[in-house]
């Protein structure tokens, strides 16, 4: 019955030549990384394996990543993703602009912080055939999310304009400044209640970027009122639980093509196991995996 059981596991492979990747923050009981880089790992026939860690030792925890040479990379999430770039060796200079670090890379001689959080975005408009070029673009919101979309969708692509819209102006104007100063597209800045709706419903694309509508938090609820809504536009919410939100279903009904948040969640992830791998991302099965643990009855949940 032993020899059975043990041919029936398909667990990850355990041996000496084993590389270790793992997402460090605090909490991390519930994060959905261990779920999709596990099934990829194994899916990609890679002698990795995913683990979460609950850090509040940062300064030890990156003195051990050093020291053991087989970790090869880490998620960084909340409250770690700016404390941890003065650990680090190399910031690549996406995340350098954004202000923090989501990803490390163990290179042996040195760890290299990175972001994928924008681009993985800007794979989730590529993936679903939206062009982001000579588009005016309205993000609703100023978080750290945002931050790297904007740094990201600035830097990479050419919209025609972009609008910044928040509830707190000090976080609107600094994020609108250090955007200019990539001197490669117009930004403007401004409250939701600055903001008519006909000027709002004149953008292509809008991307949300509050909690508002989030499970837990105000789920049922939109930051984004309808009448910025109309046919054409293209909406992504990085909000990814519930899959549906309140914006969502908005937009559908109005017309518009829509991006959910697991997407961000999905391809910032397959970006991270690219740099690690040096291979490309399964992503149907990360997808797969994703969606497996979003399924009614799975643990609550939050994003790393």
């Amino acid at each position: 019955m032993a020899d059975t059981h043990e041919k029936s596991f398909r667990g990850p492979r355990i041996d000496a030549h084993t590389r270790l990747c793992a997402v460090i923050g605090n909490p991390v009981a519930h994060s959905l990384s261990p779920a999709m880089h596990n099934a990829a790992f194994q899916a990609a026939g890679l002698n990795y394996a995913y683990l979460a860690f609950a850090v509040t030792d940062l300064e030890g925890c990156m003195a051990g990543m050093r020291a053991l040479s087989g970790f090869r990379g880490m998620s960084v999430t909340i409250p770690h993703k700016i404390n941890i770039m003065k650990h680090l060796d190399e910031i690549a200079p996406l995340a350098q602009k954004v202000g923090c670090v989501n990803t490390v890379v163990n290179l042996g001689d040195r760890l290299v912080g990175t972001i994928t959080d924008g681009l993985g975005t800007l794979r989730a408009f590529d993936r679903a055939g939206v062009s982001l070029n000579d588009k005016t673009v309205l993000f609703a919101g100023t978080g750290g999310a945002v931050r790297a979309v904007a740094f990201a969708l600035a830097g990479s692509c050419s919209p025609s304009r972009i609008l910044i819209l928040g509830r707190t102006p000090s976080r609107v104007e600094k994020l609108v400044n250090d955007l200019k100063r990539l001197d490669r597209v117009p930004v403007q800045g401004g409250g939701f209640d600055d903001v008519t709706s006909d000027k709002a419903a004149s953008h292509d694309i809008i991307i949300h970027g509050t909690p508002v509508g989030m499970y837990g938090h105000s789920e049922g609820e939109s930051a984004v009122p309808r009448e910025w809504l109309r046919p054409g536009q293209v909406v992504f919410d990085m909000v990814y639980r519930p899959r549906a939100t309140r914006l969502l279903q908005d937009a559908e009904a109005a017309g518009c093509t829509v991006i959910p948040g697991l997407e961000m969640l999905l391809y910032q992830a397959a970006l991270q196991f690219e740099l690690w791998t040096e291979q490309e991302a399964p992503e149907t099965v990360m997808r797969g995996a994703l969606v497996r643990a979003l399924q009614p009855g799975a643990a609550e949940i939050k994003q790393a």
